[in-house]
């Protein structure tokens, strides 16, 4: 149980977040973002990636806002909670597969010394969504990447639904024709 009553900071942005207010995420974000993607960078010992569950774990404080109880804990505590499980899960899916070098294909260290089919696509697909505008990219991220649905990247971002749905139309046809530039030969 909570030891003491709740700060005026913090009854402001939980009654914004039940109320769904945007504003009040970005004052989640202000007031207690640093110390928290700082505990997830620091669990995870990778900045990016630290970045990505960040943003997962505000929008499950904005999607799961009407669990909050103040009278249980301070609102830092129930975003401190909701931020270690995700790193935590984070971890757990990238924790790679035991592997023993005896076991391997003899042509195991030729392969290791170019990049997978994978990992280049990524680079590809990374390099131009860097080519898209920045609200463009942002959409494409919190859709294909993170897996957000449209009406959850409005409740994110406070951007209209029409808005979303225009930016993600747009940058998709904006990748095709840079995926068909990347397969035209010079």
């Amino acid at each position: 149980m909570r030891q003491s009553s709740p700060s005026s900071i913090e009854v402001r942005i939980a009654d914004g977040l039940r109320r769904g207010d945007p504003d009040a995420v970005r004052a989640l974000c202000a007031e207690y973002g640093p110390p928290t993607l700082a505990a997830i960078s620091d669990t995870l010992g990778d900045r990016n990636a630290a970045e990505d569950v960040f943003q997962q774990v505000l929008l499950e404080a904005w999607l799961r806002c009407a669990s909050y109880d103040p009278t249980r804990a301070s609102l830092r505590t129930w975003l401190a909670t909701i931020a270690r499980s995700r790193a935590i899960d984070h971890l757990r899916r990238r924790i790679p597969e035991p592997f023993d070098p005896a076991d391997a294909d003899p042509d195991y260290a030729a392969c290791e010394r170019e990049p997978s089919a994978d990992v280049v696509d990524r680079m590809v697909v990374d390099g131009m969504l860097a080519r898209l505008s920045s609200v463009e990219a942002e959409v494409v991220r919190l859709h294909f990447h993170l897996g957000f649905s449209q009406s959850q990247i409005v409740a994110l971002t406070g951007i209209p639904l029409g808005t979303v749905k225009s930016r993600i139309a747009s940058a998709l046809r904006r990748l095709r024709v840079m995926l068909e530039e990347e397969r035209t030969p010079l």
